[in-house]
Parts: C-alpha cells; sequence; structure tokens
C-alpha cells in the first residue's frame, strides 16, 4: 500500500439521496440525547429484549433510559471523570449495551473488547487505552482481567453483570452492577441535575468509542470514532434501506465488532427499533426461529452453513419431498430472482412460483427464521454467487455491503433492483469513492470517517491522506453502472 498523503487521480461516484428528510431530531446529536428523544417518543415502545430461561423479557425505551441513568451517575459515583476510558467484554446482553450509553453521558469513552480474547490480549488493549473501569458480563471475564490487573495499574474497578459464582470473590475493586446502579440512584438524589446536564455538554464531535481492530495483518489498532461518525453513518444507511422503527433484530455477533454496535446500538438508536439478544450462542438458531426478524445480517459463512445443513438433511428426508425440494428449487432459480428484482414475469410463472412457496420455500423460510426478513445483508468477505443467489431465489432480500471500522462501517450497498452477486453495490449518500490509477487501490471519503489511530500518528498517516480520503487495502473497480468489485488486497 503506498503511503502518499496525496489524492490520487481516480474514478468518483457520489450516489444521490435516495429518501430526503432526516430520521433523527438535529439536536439529538449523541447516542444520550437519542436516547432521551426515543423515551419521549417511543417510551412504551420495546427497545431490547433478552431471552433468560426459556422466557423473552422486555424493556421499553423509558425503562431503557431509566436503567442507564442509574449505571452512569453510578459510574460517576465510582470515580468515571470526562475522558476516561472504560471497557466492556462480554456476550450481547442488554445490559452491556446500556453501558456504552451510560459511559458516554458520563463523558467517559467506551472501549470494547472481544470476549473470548485471552487475558494478553486483553492486556495490550487495557494498557494501550489507559482503561481505567471495566464492565463485563460474567465471572469468565473477572477472572481474566484479574490475571492481568497487575500489570495495568491504571485499572481501578470492575464492575460485573452476572453475579454467578462470583460470591467467594472479597474484593473493594470488584462491583456488582445492580450494586453500582444502586450507588447511581442515591448520587442522583443528591445531584437531581447530574444526568441531563452531563448529557447536555455532548457534542456530535466527542469520541463515540475506541473500537479495536481484529490484529489480522500486525497489531491491533484503536479506531477514534466520535458520535457524529457513527450516527450520521447510520442514519445514511437507514434511509438507504427505508428502515422505520418497527423492525425487528437479533444482536448475535461480537458486541467489540464495529458492525455489531452500528447494527444493534447506531441503527437501533436512529431509527427507534427494538434489538433482541438471545439466550446463548448455542440457541441463536432456534431464538432466531422464535424471534423472526425483518432486518438481518450475517457474514457469509453462517449462510454457508444453513444452507450445507438444509442439503444434509434433505438427502435423509424421502424420495417424494427429495424431487419436489429440487423441482421447485430450479423453480426459485428461474423466476424467484426475476420476481424479487422486480422484472417481469407471467401470471402462469407467477402461480408457480406461489405453489413453490407455499410448499417449500414458506417453510423452509420459517425452519432457518427469516420469514420476515425485509432486508437482509452479507459481507465480511465474499459470498459464493450460488448461495446468494438461492436465499434471494426464495425470497430472502439478501444484499451485500462494503465496509470497515474506519468508515464507521458504511461504504458500499447494493440498492434494491440493482442486486449483482458479484458487486457490493453503489456508493452510499455522502461517500465518495477513488480508484487509485497505478495500484487499484479503493479509497474512500466519508462524514464516518474515523478521526486517527489511537497513540499511532505514522498508521494514520499511511492510511488517511491529508485531505480526508481513507485506502481501504483493497483492489477493486466501478463497474458501468458504478457498482463496487472488490478483486483482492491491494498488496495482492
Amino acid at each position: 500500500m503506498s503511503n502518499s498523503t496525496e489524492t490520487p487521480a481516480a474514478n468518483t461516484n457520489v450516489a444521490p439521496l435516495k429518501i430526503h428528510g432526516p430520521i433523527r431530531p438535529v439536536e439529538a446529536d449523541t447516542f444520550a440525547k437519542l436516547l432521551a428523544h426515543n423515551a419521549r417518543k417511543r417510551g412504551a415502545r420495546p427497545a431490547n429484549r433478552e431471552k433468560k430461561y426459556g422466557i423473552w423479557q422486555s424493556w421499553a425505551w423509558d425503562e431503557v433510559e431509566a436503567e442507564i441513568q442509574a449505571l452512569s451517575a453510578g459510574l460517576k459515583a465510582l470515580g468515571l471523570e470526562d475522558g476516561d476510558k472504560v471497557s466492556i467484554v462480554g456476550d450481547n446482553r442488554p445490559r452491556l449495551y446500556w453501558t456504552f450509553v451510560a459511559v458516554q453521558a458520563a463523558g467517559g469513552v467506551p472501549v470494547p473488547m472481544y470476549q473470548d480474547s485471552v487475558a494478553e490480549e486483553m492486556q495490550y488493549v487495557l494498557e494501550h487505552a489507559s482503561v481505567r473501569f471495566a464492565v463485563v458480563e460474567d465471572q469468565e471475564q473477572v477472572d481474566k482481567l484479574l490475571e492481568v490487573k497487575s500489570q495495568c495499574p491504571l485499572l481501578e474497578a470492575i464492575v460485573y453483570e452476572d453475579d454467578r459464582g462470583m460470591r467467594k470473590y472479597r474484593r473493594s475493586d470488584l462491583h456488582h452492577y445492580k450494586a453500582v446502579q444502586e450507588l447511581g440512584r442515591s448520587y442522583l438524589k443528591d445531584n437531581p441535575t447530574w444526568y441531563e446536564d452531563s448529557i447536555d455538554k455532548g457534542k456530535a464531535s466527542d469520541v463515540a468509542l475506541i473500537a479495536y481492530t481484529s490484529g489480522t495483518t500486525g497489531r491491533s489498532k484503536g479506531v477514534i470514532l466520535t458520535q457524529s461518525n457513527v450516527l450520521s453513518m447510520a442514519e445514511m444507511a437507514a434511509k438507504f434501506d427505508g428502515l422505520q422503527e418497527d423492525e425487528e433484530t437479533l444482536a448475535y455477533l461480537p458486541p467489540a465488532w464495529i458492525g455489531d454496535f452500528c447494527f444493534s446500538m447506531a441503527q437501533a438508536y436512529v431509527c427507534g427499533f427494538c434489538v433482541s439478544c438471545p439466550e446463548d450462542a448455542s440457541t441463536v438458531m432456534h431464538d432466531l426461529r422464535e424471534l423472526g426478524p425483518t432486518y438481518f445480517f450475517a457474514p457469509p459463512r453462517i449462510f454457508e452453513n444453513v444452507l450445507t445443513t438444509v442439503m444434509i438433511r434433505m438427502e435423509d428426508a424421502s424420495a417424494i419431498k427429495r424431487a419436489m425440494f429440487h423441482y421447485f428449487l430450479g423453480v426459485a432459480k428461474d423466476i424467484g430472482l426475476r420476481l424479487i428484482d422486480g422484472k417481469p414475469v407471467s401470471l402462469l410463472e407467477r402461480l408457480k412460483y406461489g405453489i413453490g412457496e407455499l410448499l417449500v420455500y414458506g417453510p423452509l423460510k420459517n425452519t432457518l427464521g427469516l420469514s420476515r426478513v425485509r432486508v437482509g445483508y452479507t459481507a465480511g468477505e465474499a459470498i459464493g454467487p450460488d448461495i446468494f443467489d438461492f436465499y434471494r431465489s426464495i425470497g430472502i432480500n439478501l444484499k451485500q455491503l462494503f465496509g470497515q471500522t474506519e468508515a464507521s462501517v458504511f461504504i458500499a450497498m447494493q440498492p434494491d433492483g440493482e442486486i449483482k452477486p458479484d458487486t457490493c453495490g453503489v456508493p452510499i449518500p455522502n461517500v465518495e469513492i477513488q480508484i487509485d490509477e497505478q495500484t487499484g487501490e479503493v479509497l474512500y471519503r466519508s462524514p464516518g470517517v474515523f478521526q486517527e489511530y489511537y497513540k499511532n500518528a505514522e498508521a494514520t498517516a499511511e492510511t488517511k491522506t491529508a485531505d480526508g480520503w481513507v485506502r481501504t487495502g483493497d483492489a477493486g473497480y466501478l463497474d458501468e453502472d458504478g457498482h463496487l468489485k472488490i478483486i483482492d488486497r491491494a498488496k495482492d
């Protein structure tokens, strides 16, 4: 990858706005202010759900605001100051999602870490980000942090959400989540205007989080993203696909991944829709069927694994069922893709496809938990064209997107009616894409571009040009319709 900071001569494509009018009020320029807006406008509507002991529990927007206020004030009472870093570690749990906003509301900076990280990997992030507090899910995460705490002198306190196995932990630096909330409620009695005053001070330019990259190409880097970076791109992507407050989605991907943060936090807050959390990683598919999401994201490997499971199960079915299944898959491939793309389909073809929907496609989508999906996305790596076409042919509006942590995720997305299995779509509104004429590398510029890599000016200069263009490291080109096609890594 070139280290030049000059803007390369290139092909530029700026997509027009598809939907006009703001989704969020202009003054709601931070997560905490958006939360207050949603609590006022959508108070009784569900904001979060979690399945526990086989039962779905729900929290409305006004209840979520009260939970976050108590936690935010509790962290303040523990000593959280403006600019302090707070690590968040665990599976998809509403209380951990609330922690992001509670930390921001108190003037701190969330630093999520992957729950499957080993203690040494956590130590690097804790030291590099100068973390003072950590909010974690359970005993497993507490043990990993305690293992490296002596090497992280700045880490003062650990808050845990699940108290199973924690009874014999007698340490002054360990605090139960609910105890911190009680501390916060007491703090608010003595300082009744503190929370409102604190969120009023928040600005769009404040840091929303430091998202550490996976580190697959070297030492993990901390990507600094502001409130404006994340919320502006979440709003633009929501407009692009017409997301509404009645969407349902399941949060099951790592909360430390920027994609989950944007789908399960930023877009949920911008649109006001409900985000549900599964009981456990092993129950995701079962919980997915119960929930029936309308908005769904999964990496290609999940779609591939699900399809493989379906095909294996069909091989064990009776000969008649196998024959019917494969016959109607052929019908779907011939007719379904034209239907979902809005292309001409005769009445007889619609009738034939309708029979397939009744006998095969409908029951299959119901089994997969995808019957209600209005829009689904896949990204992260290339998905096989056959797999992509399979899901679309049975009536699932699956699309591809291209994004990066440094872009607050969204760079290119596929518009309805313009779906190509070998491209990532067009640049979304307010995103510009260029192709370096010498290397073929894809560059972009947008309101979501990260501020810098934390404590790494050299890497920032290598990735981000002086005039705001970001080098993706991927080689690609824009086809005749303005769709982005990724070929390979630029260095290869």
